[in-house]
């Protein structure tokens, strides 16, 4: 053989050492690529479907009750004001389309009235909530009225000294909208005093809250207070106080004091301190009287025609709550009757 020869048979055979691979490296590469057998499924047990729970829509001002702050009820009643699912979906209705607040600015505030009602088949006493509803282009008063057969003298205080003010009510559904760049046309009388702080409280402070009653000064009517002649009388006697009302035009002091004496309401030894009591009670009113009257004359002739106007078409509306199976009914003692200075709404809903 040629020596040419005997070089490319060697080098034929050293490249089918290198492309052709061993027979065990051969093997772990088959092993590699053979895949798992698939293992069997199991097969599915359906489970039982649950019901679909379907939730009511809650309604744009279902809450619109709840967001006035019922003035003057007393801090240990208002848990039992909420006890009950009231419906006013006729405060609801108003301002929808068609309704008698529909497209005007109104101004709410809560009180409440406990009254003996029939439910679940018997009579009980039950603080009912009630929604008062102005409508007026303007706020109708920026203060609270203080007052209690309790307190020797009424106090009318700017809304702010007990927290509270007129503040937006906000629709459910524009609740995501920004509140400046909403022009609202509800507000609603809140209060921002936390009932966490209650008991670092003085008492004095505390029964203020019970006393409040919504302020309203209507210039253009003569007030009732202006008119009456008669002072509430709390003379501190001893052992106990004398409770009663004096009329300056239709009582006579000398008469009215004896007959106290023979009721046993006043010792006969108190009777010129009694006397001297009353008249400076009466001077007072009178003055009181004296400057409502010339307050009111001074108010009408700074007042715009503009406000005469609104004053003359402010209406008051009173809301209880619609009757359902769940609530006491309380359509047999819905009254007109608002506060001293509202007086009587104009309609009752």
């Amino acid at each position: 053989m040629r020596k040419g020869a005997k070089r490319k048979a060697a080098s034929h055979e050293q490249e089918e050492k290198q492309v052709k691979p061993s027979s065990s490296s051969q093997e772990n590469l088959n092993n590699n690529n053979r895949k798992p057998a698939p293992k069997a499924k199991r097969a599915k047990t359906s489970k039982p479907q649950p019901e679909p729970e379907y939730f009511e829509d809650k309604r744009n001002l279902e809450d619109l009750w709840k967001a006035a702050f019922p003035v003057g009820t007393e801090w240990d009643q208002l848990d039992s004001v909420y006890q009950f699912n009231w419906n006013f979906s006729n405060l609801e209705d108003a301002f929808e389309e068609g309704g008698k607040l529909y497209g005007k600015k109104v101004y709410l505030f809560g009180c409440t009235e406990p009254q003996l009602v029939p439910y679940k088949g018997e009579n009980k006493v039950i603080c009912i909530p009630v929604i008062v509803a102005v409508e007026s282009p303007f706020p109708p008063s920026d203060k609270i009225g203080i007052n209690s057969v309790q307190r020797e003298a009424e106090e009318i205080v700017p809304m702010k000294q007990m927290k509270m003010d007129w503040v937006p009510y906000i629709p459910l559904e524009k609740r995501d909208s920004q509140v400046d760049r909403l022009k609202s046309q509800i507000f609603i009388l809140s209060c921002t005093q936390r009932r966490v702080a209650l008991k670092q409280m003085k008492i004095d402070r505390l029964k203020k809250y019970e006393y409040c009653l919504p302020y309203f000064y209507q210039p253009l009517k003569e007030d009732e207070l202006e008119q009456s002649t008669e002072v509430q009388i709390i003379f501190p006697a001893e052992p106990k106080p004398v409770f009663c009302e004096f009329d300056w035009e239709l009582d006579e002091l000398d008469e009215f004091t004896d007959k106290l004496i023979e009721a046993d309401e006043l010792d006969k030894d108190q009777k010129d301190a009694f006397k001297d009591f009353v008249k400076e009670k009466v001077r007072e009113a009178k003055k009181a009287n004296r400057q409502a009257r010339e307050a009111r004359r001074k108010a009408l002739e700074e007042m715009s025609e503009e406000t005469k106007a609104a004053f003359q078409t402010m209406r008051f509306y009173k809301f209880y709550p619609v009757h359902t199976p769940d609530t006491p009914d309380v359509s047999n003692v819905k009254a007109p009757f608002i506060n001293r200075y509202y007086g009587k709404a104009h309609e009752i809903l």
